[in-house]
């Protein structure tokens, strides 16, 4: 299995990426969004059923944090296709970094309109476990 990483963005972008989510969603102290989709590939030789999903096909992972733009923050690829997502996230670097707390993450900060200190978040689906670092 290969692997493949974008580096994480510096806490700065990801302070930009807090108020381009309020500006253009309404959603305070969120630094991304995250999720998970399979590409599909030939199975490799010997692979056996590694890379044979859920979906019924041959597949790796991109793991992507996008900004409120849509755009790749941070990306992981190569994880086997037939993994959980929960297992590819704790897994990817990208997970990694935010459980040990690299991820560049800000500070927590005051929700506008309120005296309530909140911390930063990334959204993502069921896979992605709620966890503080």
């Amino acid at each position: 299995m290969f692997e493949l990483t974008i580096p994480s963005p510096t806490e700065n972008q990801l302070r930009q990426n807090s108020s381009k989510f309020f500006s253009k969603w309404n959603f305070p102290n969120c630094v991304g969004a995250i999720d998970g989709k399979h590409v599909r590939i030939k199975a490799p030789k010997r692979s056996g059923l590694l890379y044979f999903n859920y979906k019924e096909y041959y597949s790796i992972v991109l793991l992507a944090v996008v900004d409120a733009d849509c755009k790749f923050n941070a990306v992981d690829i190569g994880s086997y296709g037939r993994e959980e997502d929960a297992c590819i996230y704790l897994k990817s670097q990208i997970g990694k970094m935010i459980k040990i707390n690299t991820f560049n993450i800000p500070a927590p900060k005051v929700i506008p309109g309120t005296n309530n200190v909140v911390p930063h978040v990334i959204v993502g689906g069921e896979a992605f476990a709620c966890t503080k670092t």
